[in-house]
């Protein structure tokens, strides 16, 4: 087994199986309070979840975030998954396509065009691989899986507590950048468990970045998921940054005012009630992995899916509890932000 292919093999492990949760740092999402509506006047099947991104109509604002790929086990976890995104009318996101560089033997467990021939697919590459890569064979990864949008990672945390990682994190938005300008489909620019600021939100709107996916702090820490990796010489790093980035909540709401047409909000998120709170703050859609992937493990197709279900019954549920109709309704509910959600939004606000 390569290199690549048995780290693939530890994350998938770890997520599932590992002690990997952020310690002291939460989403921060429990810090939203939608205000109840007593008196709704709304029929439950009249609410619609239903929404266009990046082209594709999805029955539910959900995205099945990108989890794995790059070894046999992840094949059957994919497809499976992809199955289910296209079953419920849902985004599925690839893990790293890395490993389709570094060992063409692995393509085809990203291969899941022909289970989800209409479903919106996000395809992956790391910024430091891309950055290396010319645009055509960044253009090529995206054909070979039929992917409607690439997301480019960035993953300085990470890499950093990697004992091999990459140390060289230069060039990064100027490579954006071209990607933006050059692919034939649009970009995603997504953070690994770490969250992206205002002022990171900010640099990637003036390249022309459109659709980002913040990915932030309080579910799974891949830094925790690196620690673990790691040898003793870089363990004592990693349990410093164990808990590092900005809260899911928090960088959907820094992000929100900047403009960008896709705001998928991951990192963290477990249920519906999740969901509805990340969307009130400005996203347009909510990515679920770590909780969807145990599901999977435990339960198979058929515990995937009633997890799925249950959570568009919670956003539904929250919905209908706020008199919202439609997810625009949703961004414009009455809302409280509490404790440190707002304490991040005040200190930002006022230039801290």
């Amino acid at each position: 087994m390569s290199d690549i292919t048995q780290r693939k093999s530890d994350h998938l492990d770890l997520a599932i199986h590992g002690d990997v949760s952020f310690r002291d740092q939460t989403t921060l999402l429990e810090c939203v309070r939608l205000a109840h509506d007593a008196l709704p006047d709304l029929d439950s099947s009249a609410i619609d979840l239903s929404t266009e991104i990046l082209g594709k109509r999805l029955r539910a604002p959900i995205l099945i975030a990108g989890m794995t790929g790059g070894h046999a086990r992840a094949e059957a976890i994919n497809r499976e998954l992809a199955a289910i995104a296209e079953l419920r009318g849902l985004a599925f996101g690839l893990g790293s396509q890395r490993a389709m560089v570094v060992c063409p033997e692995t393509r085809p467990s990203f291969m899941v065009r022909d289970v989800m021939p209409t479903a919106l697919l996000l395809g992956n590459i790391g910024l430091v691989q891309a950055r290396s890569m010319s645009d055509q064979a960044v253009a090529d990864l995206v054909g070979a899986v039929g992917a409607d949008a690439l997301c480019v990672h960035l993953n300085p945390a990470m890499e950093m507590v990697q004992d091999d990682g990459d140390r060289d994190f230069g060039r990064g938005l100027e490579r954006i950048g071209e990607l933006v300008e050059r692919l034939p489909v649009p970009v995603v620019v997504k953070e690994t468990g770490c969250g992206l600021s205002a002022r990171v939100g900010s640099r990637l709107r003036g390249v022309g970045v459109r659709h980002a996916d913040v990915s932030g702090a309080g579910g799974t820490s891949w830094v925790a998921v690196e620690t673990l990796r790691a040898s003793t010489a870089r363990r004592g790093l990693g349990e410093a940054f164990w808990d590092w980035g900005i809260p899911t909540a928090a960088s959907v709401a820094l992000l929100a005012p900047l403009g960008f047409d896709t705001l998928f909000a991951t990192g963290g998120l477990s249920t519906g009630l999740d969901v509805a709170r990340a969307i009130a703050l400005g996203a347009s859609a909510g990515g679920i992995a770590r909780h969807l992937l145990r599901a999977l493990d435990a339960g198979g197709p058929e515990g995937a899916r009633a997890y799925l279900g249950a959570v568009e019954d919670e956003l539904r549920t929250a919905m209908l509890l706020t008199g919202c109709r439609g997810l625009g309704d949703l961004r414009t509910a009455p809302r409280v932000i509490l404790g440190e959600l707002a304490e991040w939004l005040r200190q930002v606000a006022s230039g801290a």
